[in-house]
């Protein structure tokens, strides 16, 4: 089981690295660089063996100097070389896998980031992809070249006195030994440190972004307490990865110095003897450094490894989510009736939100969806989306099920104008234009803004279309937020409506503005709205009643009010409002 784990972590990390498509001609180069380096680094300990062996005044001629030198410029430059493109090719498998990730996150359906918090996806998109780029760029060619280096010095050594080279053999299950246990404790931290990591960039995500509410509700102190308590797991995570390295380092070079003892004591010996020469000694104590510092490079990236491992297991968890069903159709006519068949719906642990809904949206006619709160209003209109996909039954336009159009060409179609009006950091022209794969003239941009109402606040501004509006839009108040929310329906020319309590959160003059752009919108679309208030539900051509999840009425409002008791006490509770205001 173990060494079924250990060999996944590299088939992962393999895998991992072959889906980015690294540059097998840079890798090919790289690797004969580091050959060539290695070769010209077992020549000098040789060189060194010779000129010691048969040293005198006269054997220090020009040319064997000359060539010494050569060859360690030569030696300098190609590790660099060699270096340099590693490092290259790592750092495009990781730009590689940030481009991977990116592109699988802004496909993958929205129940995803329903059971990830966002704060935990940033941490797999920035700090796991780190730590892999931690290994690739700074470990990875050491382990390569000392790998190179290593073998090509054993080699040698065997060559020049097998009975020393075997006593170096005992550092290698010492090295194991070593390596192993620690290792495995390290892969655990590591995964524990990823997976704290990921927790507190969520808290810091969710308290920076909603900084107003922290700050209204006097949670400062509760805030910073949660946050603390993440530091402080950190901190001790932190601490016990330093007592791994801490152990590993010293431990390392402990066997390493018993072995230079032992290897020096006995070709010490040897010499005295006669049976080994003091150069080839020399020589191959230069050797063994040539295998020692090499194998710290070793212990430090298996080291590495390990924390990366956690990581690339992440990665690749995000990789093979499920991506949202596309299809193949695209929507030829959207101005037919849409029908809803025996739809239901239920979340993942089992509650059930629509139970066999059923009802049908007139062509170029509004309905509204009305209903208590936790009734599955917005539940259906995600499902019109395809945020979602029902358990059963179907959403249609002209007999085709809305699942058989392509997601670009089904989205493309609706217009949507929720209560909270999202708006992404940038400037109002950027709003509005936002999701439009061509250039927008400004003489559109102002037609629109016009049609939304929005464009009188906008001239106000001291750089008009061009005025950030600050995170999620917190510079403009709730009814200019959703007038460029309407302005950016406009431009898209939505042939489908869909309004969620688009006004719902406004002051009475915000909403006559708003609704009076709204009013505009709607004509000639076909038109799906949330609403709690009558004023926006009473001229639809048709009203669905929804109550936990089931149709127990639909109508007209006259209909609805003379036959359905609960429609009757929503409708008489807002008149009643409006009689006190």
């Amino acid at each position: 089981m173990k060494q079924e784990k250990k060999q996944k972590g590299w088939s992962q990390f393999i895998r991992l690295v072959q889906q980015t498509k690294p540059s097998k001609i840079m890798i090919g180069i790289a690797l004969l660089l580091s050959l060539s380096t290695t070769g010209v680094s077992l020549l000098v300990p040789l060189f060194t063996k010779n000129l010691i062996n048969d040293f005198s005044l006269s054997s220090l001629n020009a040319e064997r100097v000359t060539l010494l030198v050569l060859a360690i410029i030569v030696q300098a430059l190609a590790s660099g070389f060699s270096i340099y493109l590693l490092n290259k090719i790592g750092q495009s498998v990781v730009a590689g896998i940030r481009d991977q990730l990116w592109k699988k996150l802004l496909v993958l359906p929205v129940n995803y980031f329903d059971e990830h918090p966002s704060g935990e996806t940033v941490s797999r998109m920035t700090n796991d992809t780190t730590v892999v780029k931690g290994l690739i760029s700074e470990h990875l060619s050491n382990f390569v070249t000392g790998i190179i280096s290593i073998v090509g010095a054993m080699i040698v050594l065997f060559l020049l006195d097998w009975k020393m080279s075997l006593l170096m053999f005992i550092a290698i299950p010492l090295s194991v030994l070593i390596l192993l246990p620690l290792g495995k404790k390290m892969h655990r931290i590591s995964k524990g440190m990823q997976d704290e990591t990921a927790s507190f960039t969520a808290v810091l995500q969710q308290v920076l972004t909603e900084i107003r509410l922290v700050k209204a509700s006097n949670a400062e102190t509760f805030e910073y307490e949660n946050g603390k308590k993440g530091i402080i797991k950190l901190f001790q995570y932190g601490l016990k990865e330093a007592k791994i390295q801490a152990l590993i380092g010293p431990l390392m070079s402990l066997v390493m110095m018993a072995l230079l003892v032992l290897i020096l004591g006995y070709g010490g010996m040897r010499v005295s003897s006669g049976a080994l020469s003091a150069g080839a000694l020399v020589a191959f104590i230069m050797y063994l450094f040539q295998i020692i510092m090499p194998m710290a490079q070793l212990a430090a990236f298996f080291t590495q490894f390990q924390k990366a491992t956690g990581a690339t297991e992440r990665i690749i968890s995000i990789l093979d989510s499920e991506v949202e069903e596309d299809a193949t159709l695209k929507v030829q006519n959207s101005s037919q009736s849409i029908t809803v068949e025996h739809l239901e719906y239920r979340y993942n642990d089992g509650e059930q939100v629509l139970k066999d809904i059923n009802f049908t949206v007139e062509a170029g006619k509004v309905t509204a969806i009305v209903g208590p709160s936790g009734s599955g209003k917005t539940t259906l209109f995600s499902l019109f989306e395809r945020f979602y996909k029902p358990q059963q039954g179907s959403i249609s336009i002209g007999g085709t099920s809305i699942n058989d159009f392509t997601l670009l060409s089904w989205r493309s179609q609706i217009g949507y104008v929720s209560q909270e009006s999202p708006i992404v950091s940038g400037t109002i022209k950027d709003n509005i234009c936002y999701g439009i794969d061509r250039d927008v003239t400004d003489e559109e941009l102002n037609r629109v803004a016009k049609m939304a109402y929005a464009d009188q606040f906008i001239s106000d501004l001291p750089n008009g279309y061009d005025t950030e509006v600050g995170e999620r839009g917190m510079k403009l108040s709730g009814g200019q937020r959703q007038r460029i929310a309407i302005a950016r329906a406009f431009l898209r020319n939505p042939k489908i409506l869909m309004l969620d309590e688009a006004t719902s959160s406004l002051d009475s003059k915000s909403e006559h503005v708003v609704q009076q752009a709204l009013n505009d919108l709607m004509k000639g679309r076909t038109t799906i709205v949330i609403a709690h208030r009558l004023s926006t539900v009473i001229g639809s051509d048709q009203i669905i009643f929804l109550e936990k999840g089931e149709i127990t009425g639909s109508g007209t409002h006259k209909e609805l009010y003379e036959t359905h008791a609960l429609y009757r006490e929503f409708a008489e509770q807002q008149l009643h409002k409006l009689e006190l205001a």
